[in-house]
Parts: structure tokens; C-alpha cells; sequence
């Protein structure tokens, strides 16, 4: 127990109510009490939610019909030694990170647990800055060589401090939203000298963190959403833990995610 006394624990989750976003097109949490105190003793909820609110887990489930429910995901898989890197010196709506800006910052070793943050989470619901279409639609996103990369260093998971682990235009959103993709079209050119459709050509790597990585032998999934204490621990090796729901037939799950840090 002397141990335990000199570990300090960062909570690396967003908070979570009916206010929170989903991501775009998926259910909201609602909730309502169908008892309170007076007069049966005790408050009782329900709730109806997608598992797509605030911070959770893509389970191998919602990419890959033969992939494990979160209840079939070990421990070892989802706690251990990981990486905390900090992009948001070099982030801006649209802009892509690459594995070498990952390296520049952190030592990343085989079989980490990876979490990236953005910056992006300055704009969460809950947050001063909030702004759920810059949050959830502009956010920036990885290189396409992230994907191999993260293959070959056998990420265990990775956690992103935004909407989605692969960037807003390599999902369904460059369809939902034509004007944010002009917009993103735009900024690419500028910035990379290559378009949308040349930095992401679909459907060669539609989603491609989604896609390409979560069916094994890879799987290597993601949480979205991270956020609370992120800005304490930037540029640091530590054990990190995602807890879910043990959710049979589970797809994906809201969680909790934690950094202990052995001060």
C-alpha cells in the first residue's frame, strides 16, 4: 500500500449529460427518473443512448462483423504503459499530423497505448471555447502512413482528445457537410499542395483508422472524446487504463479513462 500513495490518477474523461454530442447522426443520451425519494425510498433512472456519447471505446465490434465485443476484451488489453503526446502546437482546423510528429515529441514503444491530443478538446461541449461544429467537423486527423505505422508498432489502443480518430473528411461528414469539405479542400492545397480527394481518394482508405486497422490481426482500436485533465500529463510515459462496460454483444462503450502517474 506504500505504493499507492505516491501514485497520482488523471481523469482523462469528458463529462457526460443529455447536453453531451454525440457523434453526428448517432443517438443522444436521454434520461429521465421513473422513481424519485418520495415516495418509493430511492431515485431510479433510465437511460436510451447510442455508445457513441462523450468518451468511449470503438470496440472491434463496430467495424468488423467477426471482431470481439468489449465484454471479450482482456484487461492487459485495455491498462498499461503508454504515451500521452502533445500535437497541438502544430494543429489547426483540417490539418494532418503524421507519425514523425508523434516521434519529434514522445518515445513510442511497441505495444503502447497511444493518446493524441489535439488541442481539440479546448472545444468539447463542456469547455469555455466550446464549439461542437469545430469540435466535431474541422478537427485535424492523421497521414494515411499513420495507418502502417501504427501496425507496426502494434499499438494497443489509441485515444484522441476529438470526434473521431480518423480525420473529419475521411468520414461520412465529407458527404454530410459539402461546404466544411470545400472549406477542407481549400485549406489541403493550400497547405500540402494535394486536394481532399488526393490526400484521402475514396474508397481506397475511407476511414482507414476505422477500417484498415480494427480487424485482426491488427485491431487496434480507439477512444474518441478524451478530455478532462489531458493538459496535466503532455509528453509523458505512464500507465493508462480505458474502462468499459464488460458489455456482452457490446459494439462499443461509453468509459472511463485514466492516466497513473508513479510520482
Amino acid at each position: 500500500m506504500e505504493f499507492w500513495k505516491n501514485v497520482k490518477m488523471y481523469d482523462l474523461t469528458q463529462n457526460l449529460s443529455h447536453l453531451t454530442p454525440p457523434w453526428p447522426t448517432y443517438e443522444p443520451l436521454q434520461i429521465k427518473f421513473f422513481k424519485r425519494l418520495s415516495p418509493n425510498g430511492a431515485n431510479g433512472q433510465l437511460i436510451t443512448t447510442s455508445n457513441h456519447v462523450g468518451t468511449h471505446l470503438d470496440g472491434p465490434l463496430h467495424f468488423d462483423t467477426a471482431g470481439r465485443d468489449i465484454a471479450s476484451l482482456p484487461l492487459d488489453k485495455l491498462i498499461g504503459p503508454g504515451v500521452v503526446v502533445d500535437l497541438s502546437d502544430i494543429t489547426e482546423d483540417f490539418s494532418i499530423y503524421t507519425p514523425q510528429d508523434i516521434m519529434d515529441r514522445v518515445e513510442v514503444k511497441k505495444g503502447d497505448i497511444l493518446i493524441i491530443n489535439t488541442g481539440y478538446h479546448r472545444y468539447g461541449w463542456d469547455q469555455p471555447e466550446a464549439d461542437e461544429r469545430r469540435y466535431m467537423l474541422r478537427h485535424p486527423g492523421p497521414s494515411m502512413d499513420f495507418v502502417d505505422w501504427v501496425k507496426e508498432m502494434e499499438i494497443k489502443w489509441i485515444g484522441v482528445d476529438c470526434g473521431s480518430a480518423d480525420h473529419p473528411m475521411n468520414t461520412k461528414i465529407r458527404d454530410w457537410e459539402p461546404r466544411e469539405a470545400e472549406r477542407a479542400d481549400a485549406y489541403l492545397k493550400e497547405k500540402y499542395g494535394k486536394g481532399l480527394d488526393e490526400i484521402y481518394p475514396w474508397p481506397e482508405v475511407y476511414q482507414a483508422m476505422h477500417m484498415q486497422v480494427f480487424p485482426k490481426p491488427h485491431e487496434i482500436i480507439h477512444a474518441e472524446n478524451v478530455g478532462g485533465e489531458i493538459d496535466k500529463i503532455l509528453n509523458r510515459r505512464l500507465i493508462i487504463g480505458c474502462f468499459p462496460w464488460k458489455f456482452q454483444g457490446g459494439e462499443s462503450s461509453i468509459c472511463r479513462i485514466v492516466a497513473f502517474d508513479e510520482e
